[in-house]
């Protein structure tokens, strides 16, 4: 990993930004409101926002001193308290007002921080690392470890988590919302649908050994030919849709 961020054209395949600043090799990213920022994270323990017009970093929004497996970026309930920016905001930064952005960490600790403001949120300690995080709503959400277990947190108090869905022991590796629920995908090659009431779990891959890194939702095409399929991305590089 050379510690590069690139944005690509789909127009033309060509590279039009690079970032450069991280001393790792970057492990995720976050698009900020409309995409004139964007958020990423790296081996090397910080969370950097970049301007995508000037291909400048805006400034480190947290140095955790452990790598940062995943990040989320999303809207705060208006009663979160999300602390003021020491200094004033570049003019350069879009969107970042009333965002948290959760770091999902190497160390066992799931993070939320200002994302305008660089101010810490809250910090919960889990059972292994977090390998990846999402957004449920402005006030909840989901981390996966390292030991299989997913916790459903409320924003406005991390003291005990709302719940801790367990399936297997093998890492989850990608959390996406979806409908009234989640998806969720595993080291051991599962990848299933979970409501929030828990009473429907929906496989869409059963375990075989290749890991399914990440899902992706969304996509028109795919839903026409598919009839509301989910394409779920596997590191064979097969694609899989299950109806």
């Amino acid at each position: 990993m050379d510690a590069q961020l690139k944005i690509w054209s789909a127009e033309d395949a060509s590279c039009v930004v690079t970032f450069k600043g991280h001393k790792g090799g970057i492990l995720d990213t976050a698009i900020v409101d409309r995409g004139r920022n964007v958020v990423s994270c790296s081996r090397d323990g910080s969370a950097r926002l970049w301007d995508c017009g000037k291909s400048a970093c805006l400034g480190v929004i947290a140095d955790c001193g452990s790598p940062i497996n995943g990040i989320a970026v999303g809207t705060a309930h208006d009663s979160i308290n999300l602390g003021t920016p020491e200094k004033p905001p570049s003019e350069r930064e879009v969107g970042t007002e009333g965002k948290i952005l959760l770091l999902a960490r190497e160390d066992k600790k799931l993070q939320g921080v200002g994302l305008q403001s660089r101010q810490p949120v809250f910090l919960f300690v889990g059972s292994d690392a977090f390998n990846c995080c999402t957004f449920l709503s402005s006030t909840y959400i989901l981390a996966g470890t390292q030991d299989g277990n997913i916790y459903q947190l409320d924003v406005r108090n991390t003291n005990a988590p709302i719940q801790v869905i367990h399936r297997s022991g093998a890492p989850v590796l990608s959390l996406l919302p979806y409908q009234d629920g989640f998806i969720a995908s595993q080291g051991d090659g599962t990848c299933f649908i979970v409501q929030q009431d828990l009473d429907y779990v929906l496989d869409l891959t059963e375990a075989d050994c290749d890991p399914v890194y990440k899902e992706l939702t969304g996509m028109v095409e795919l839903e026409q030919l598919c009839q509301s399929c989910i394409p779920v991305k596997c590191v064979d590089k097969r694609v899989l849709g299950e109806p």
